[in-house]
């Protein structure tokens, strides 16, 4: 099967009205989800600030508003803990606590994180996700460095940034390879990956009667984790919470995942970039980012299979599934050659298809027979991760694959009225509309593609 011609065509032909109006409905998107201090991915899905969203939200609101993109990342390390993790959610005490589950009434953050320096005066989930936020805070800072430089937004912000870089590279190296291991799957940020699937096996689902998702309120189960999986996610949060929020391995699921890596290891040479421009030493910073690419490559590069692949630190073997964490790494520095051609091989292979069977890359493998268009990260493509795989595309010299993905990402976008995320295939949208980072990245892409 290919892409659908309509779909195909739509992805490259906007015209410059067109281009105009998607960046003003882009604009509304994140005016609208604005909240005075961050902006949520949704107001009926995900109505507080997580992490690795706000990242890209600064990413696409630089090019609207340099200071609210700077206010966006400040909210956010605003509630960063003492051991220097930056939660995965912080909770708005302004919205009911049956909007979301797990809620501030589930984590505990200011009494079961007490130890690990959870902040008392807001609310805030454990966990943890990718660590986008330095490359955030340096493209936000060179969109507008002025500013950026009255305010002092990389002064105050950069120590922030090493700690919480700090916390990742010594907490967290639980494999004793070099590498951050995640405890639960939302610390990926790729909620129930086929990755996951066997590392999650031996985990005792909590039973579905003692839970209420509420993102079955406003969202299509069919589009969703199953109960099941949402029970394992709860057993290892409990267990996570109960544990005081300490990081070592005695828990069920621990897992080196390539994509999280990846994006350490790019955001440590950004904040190499942000420690010269404030007059600190870059050094600590390019090396930490060198040592992540190394280790990278040793413990997870899959030569038979063309791309990485995860590690399961509990079982002490590699995970077989492909997934779209796999193709992240070509944003690493100082990747190998040889590795990033066979990835760019890979995006365009049977296994993802870019650019003959899908429109924009997948999150799952075509071909394993897990592989669902529909249903969150077990096979639906989505806009963040194109984003990030389209830099790294571009870095390693693949620019007309890198345009026409480019290209496909504004056309998707528009025709899904910034869909959480699309079938690969067809660029359908699925979850919710009107999406924070789908719409924080079409502003980027639209600003770069017209520069071009």
């Amino acid at each position: 099967m290919t892409a659908t011609a309509p779909a195909r065509q739509k992805a490259h032909s906007l015209s410059p009205p067109e281009r105009r109006a998607l960046r003003s409905g882009a604009a509304r998107v994140l005016f609208t989800n604005w909240t005075g201090a961050s902006t949520v991915p949704s107001h009926t899905l995900y109505p507080h600030q997580w992490s690795w969203d706000s990242a890209f939200v600064a990413i696409g609101l630089r090019h609207l508003s340099p200071r609210r993109a700077q206010r966006e990342l400040e909210s956010l390390f605003g509630a960063q803990w003492g051991d220097g993790r930056v939660p995965h959610i912080v909770f708005n005490p302004a919205v009911p606590q049956a909007a979301y589950f797990p809620g501030p009434d589930f984590w505990r953050s200011s009494r079961a994180g007490s130890a690990a320096g959870a902040p008392r005066a807001v609310e805030t989930s454990g966990i943890v996700q990718p660590p986008v936020h330095a490359l955030a805070a340096l493209l936000v800072h060179e969109s507008d460095p002025a500013t950026s430089r009255v305010r002092g937004f990389l002064r105050r912000l950069y120590p922030r940034l090493a700690a919480w870089h700090s916390y990742l590279a010594t907490r967290r190296d639980l494999g004793g390879g070099g590498l951050v291991s995640i405890l639960h799957p939302w610390e990926a940020g790729m909620d129930n990956s086929p990755s996951w699937d066997g590392p999650l096996s031996s985990v005792e689902p909590v039973p579905a009667s003692a839970f209420r998702r509420a993102d079955l309120v406003a969202g299509s189960a069919t589009d969703r984790p199953t109960d099941t999986d949402y029970g394992r996610y709860v057993r290892l949060a409990t267990a996570y919470r109960d544990h005081g929020y300490r990081d070592d391995r005695t828990y069920a699921f621990a897992v080196e995942d390539p994509g999280f890596n990846a994006l350490l290891a790019a955001s440590e040479r950004a904040l190499a970039t942000i420690a010269e421009e404030i007059g600190r030493d870059p050094e600590p910073h390019l090396a930490r980012s060198s040592a992540l690419t190394g280790a990278l490559v040793e413990r997870l590069w899959q030569h038979g299979s063309g791309l990485f692949l995860c590690r399961d630190v509990v079982a002490g073997e590699r995970v077989g599934e492909r997934g779209v964490a796999g193709l992240l790494p070509l944003i690493a520095p100082g990747l190998p050659a040889t590795v990033a051609e066979a990835l760019v091989r890979t995006v365009a292979g049977p296994h993802f298809g870019l650019g003959t069977e899908t429109v924009l890359v997948p999150s799952h493998d075509l071909r394993s027979p897990t592989f669902d268009p529909a249903r969150y990260w077990r096979g639906p493509a989505w806009f963040n991760t194109n984003w990030v795989i389209e830099r790294g595309l571009r870095a390693h010299g693949a620019d007309a694959m890198a345009d026409g993905l480019a290209g496909a990402m504004l056309g998707a976008a528009a025709a899904s009225d910034f869909a959480e995320y699309v079938d690969p295939r067809t660029a359908h949208a699925h979850g919710a509309t009107r999406f924070g980072w789908t719409a924080a990245v079409t502003l980027d892409l639209l600003a770069r593609t017209g520069e071009r």
